[in-house]
């Protein structure tokens, strides 16, 4: 948290700084040299910087277009607490922070999100799953979400969608992306498992698992990828695999998580990436009527 205040102060202060001192930082202005316009090098050298542009885009869009296409049903999303599907007001507290996590990331050039919490039953997979799914909408950028909690999968279960190969054997290198990711609406791939891996840390920590991870970066260019996580303290596969993030998101469960797990879990997690921040669910408040309602955020 003290990293993110930081650099959200940093930022704060550098805009106050361009307000008052609208020079600073300005270039200054430079005469172009002549050039003659009908030198064939000349012209030759921006098409082809914008042909490869192109054919780097088109190959991108070639690798979504492969991914099998994912129809979810409402009403199983619906009884699994998946709201963000369309923009109505139950979808809005994850609205929110979706829109607060991609705008965080982007200010930090971060592309990489753990969701992660200290204990079982506190809402991460369905906090990852609404952020992905209320991305769909989105339709100018791209997300990759991943169920890495290799030892109680459940993205599967929750979108109601058994993929046909599990996420071991892509990580490994037994099978390609595109022959297991699924995609929503041409712009979320989901990558899912289909049962528990015994030997999950070790598959975490692979440096195989690492360089599957950067050539779908590579090759799929996507704006945010999310990283559902097994809870801190059930096992080491969280610890052993934050390394591969460039930040995370801790999700508590009101009148389940007890505060000294989270202050713990949030220094653990911060001696390995960057706290993004810290969700609170199933919290109860009091609405004007005097009504108690549940709230996500």
């Amino acid at each position: 948290m003290e990293k993110l205040q930081k650099a959200l102060n940093d930022a704060r202060e550098a805009r106050e700084n361009a307000l008052r001192h609208p020079s600073i930082g300005q270039a200054k202005p430079s005469v172009a040299p002549k050039v003659n316009q009908n030198d064939p090098a000349r012209a030759a050298a921006p098409q082809g910087r914008r042909a490869v542009q192109g054919s780097a885009s088109t190959q991108v869009d070639a690798r979504w277009a492969e991914l099998m296409p994912y129809e979810p049903n409402p009403d199983h999303l619906q009884r699994n607490r998946i709201l963000t599907l369309n923009a109505e007001p139950e979808s809005n507290p994850f609205d929110v922070l979706r829109t607060k996590v991609f705008m965080l990331m982007q200010q930090n050039g971060w592309k990489r999100l753990a969701i992660t919490s200290p204990n079982k039953a506190c809402g991460k997979t369905t906090t990852a799953c609404n952020l992905a799914v209320g991305l769909s909408r989105q339709r100018e950028h791209r997300t990759i979400l991943f169920d890495m909690d290799l030892r109680r999968p459940s993205i599967s279960d929750q979108l109601g969608r058994r993929p046909q190969h599990s996420i071991k054997a892509m990580l490994t290198g037994e099978v390609p992306p595109e022959s297991q990711m699924i995609c929503l609406r041409g712009n979320v791939a989901i990558s899912m498992n289909t049962a528990a891996v015994p030997d999950s840390t070790q598959v975490l920590m692979a440096g195989r698992t690492t360089d599957t991870l950067n050539r779908i970066q590579e090759n799929f260019a996507p704006d945010i990828m999310i990283f559902d996580l097994p809870p801190m303290f059930v096992a080491d596969d969280t610890r052993a695999f934050l390394k591969n993030v460039d930040c995370a998101l801790i999700v508590a469960r009101a009148e389940h998580t007890k505060s000294s797990q989270l202050d713990q879990c949030e220094r653990e997690v911060a001696e390995l990436t960057n706290v993004l921040g810290v969700v609170l669910n199933d919290c109860r408040h009091v609405s004007r009527e005097d009504e108690y309602s549940d709230s996500y955020y």
